[in-house]
């Protein structure tokens, strides 16, 4: 007997899943899940577990998860590893026609290290504003839902500026100084309603799908 909200959530998002990978060779499209799970609540699709420098991207095409490649090798971090999981909102695009990369909206969850390929929900709390090369790479920053895996209590970009600064400060070297060969400038930071803005501003809608 399913008994809360929480548990229909759940139900209803392993059946998209296990819906989906029947159409699609036993693969998950995770791109396709919906953005949002509740009002202010949204779904975030982690790429590469906190801890780790390899960078993983999830392929629209195969439907895996693979190692980005440069100069054909996997493409590895050269510098400290992620401080947090990160990974795209799905059926989001940053369109390139607004200045964006023309990939899914990036996220970035704060706590404890989830394995590559976990759907969870949570509360976006901020969104860090930064340009990679001229191009609109917006970082939406979100905690979990889940109180058992939170690891710093913070309900909105107010709570986490007055209390940890220095994981402002944290993300914003990270983001500026972990890939030495693209150009990365900050324009500033919004709040938790700009979050939720830009990701609404960013769903699908008759935007065409990613390449």
């Amino acid at each position: 007997m399913i008994r809360t909200i929480q548990e229909v959530r759940l139900y209803v998002i392993v059946f998209f899943l296990v819906i989906t990978s029947i159409g699609c060779n036993q693969t998950k499209d995770y791109y396709n899940l919906p953005s949002f799970a509740e009002e202010g609540i949204v779904n975030s699709v982690v790429e590469i577990p906190s801890g780790t420098n390899k960078k993983y991207e999830y392929d629209n095409t195969s439907k895996e998860f693979i190692i980005d490649q440069e100069n054909n090798k996997d493409r590895i971090i050269n510098f400290l590893p992620y401080p947090s999981n990160y990974g795209f909102i799905p059926s989001t695009i940053s369109n390139k026609k607004t200045g964006g990369d023309g990939d899914a909206l990036d996220v970035v969850v704060i706590s404890e290290s989830l394995e590559r390929g976990t759907v969870i929900e949570t509360i976006p709390i901020a969104v860090l504003k930064l340009l990679d090369d001229g191009e609109k790479d917006y970082k939406i920053i979100a905690i979990p839902v889940s109180q058992d895996i939170r690891i710093i209590n913070v309900k909105s970009y107010k709570d986490l500026k007055l209390n940890y600064p220095e994981v402002i400060s944290i993300l914003e070297l990270w983001f500026l100084n972990y890939n030495k060969k693209d150009k990365a400038v900050i324009e500033g930071w919004g709040n938790e309603i700009d979050a939720i803005n830009e990701i609404r501003n960013s769903m699908k809608k008759d935007i065409k799908q990613m390449d």
